[in-house]
């Protein structure tokens, strides 16, 4: 099955023309390199009701599966994409952050400032990455592997394992 990804990116400057989006066209890349179809892309301002409202829009209209932010995850007063993701989800995936923050902190200290959320709104799985291209790409290669299967399950075509992961745990 090929899922449907939109990508969104959060960034005043980039919204008002004063600086080129990276994140965003390296975030379209991988996921297409993954086989992901892209459904479409946004660049907003860092403004926590339109940005909800897009995440809204493209979950409730079912045109994702998977909607992959990047950007205001950080610090500045201004970044409010968990805050955005957390007003529209329905659920958290709170192991999707947890395994990016894990894995970026084997190359920066830094890592652990990020803010980075994710949620299930629908059927539509909503994951924020940081704003650099670099950290885009380090994020994405942890959590790809993964996707697929999450987003099976999502979408209820998974195939049935013939065990569990507890059942492969417990020893006879």
């Amino acid at each position: 099955m090929t899922f449907r990804a939109f990508v969104l990116t959060a960034s005043d400057a980039g919204f008002r023309g004063e600086r080129e989006d990276r994140s965003g066209p390296e975030a379209r890349r991988l996921l297409e390199d993954a086989g992901y179809a892209i459904a479409g892309y946004a660049l907003l301002p860092d403004d926590r009701e339109r940005l909800a409202e897009t995440l809204r829009e493209v979950a409730d209209g079912d045109a994702a599966d998977l909607i992959i932010t990047t950007g205001g995850t950080g610090f500045s007063p201004r970044d409010c994409m968990p805050e955005a993701t957390a007003d529209v989800s329905e659920r958290v995936v709170p192991g999707i952050p947890e395994a990016m923050r894990h894995a970026s902190l084997q190359i920066t200290p830094r890592a652990m400032l990020s803010r980075a959320a994710a949620g299930i709104r629908k059927g539509t799985l909503i994951v924020n990455l940081p704003g650099s291209p670099k950290a885009v790409a380090e994020c994405l290669t942890v959590i790809l592997p993964s996707l697929e299967h999450g987003l099976e399950i999502l979408k209820g075509t998974a195939s049935n394992c013939a065990e569990t992961e507890q059942e492969r745990s417990v020893t006879p």
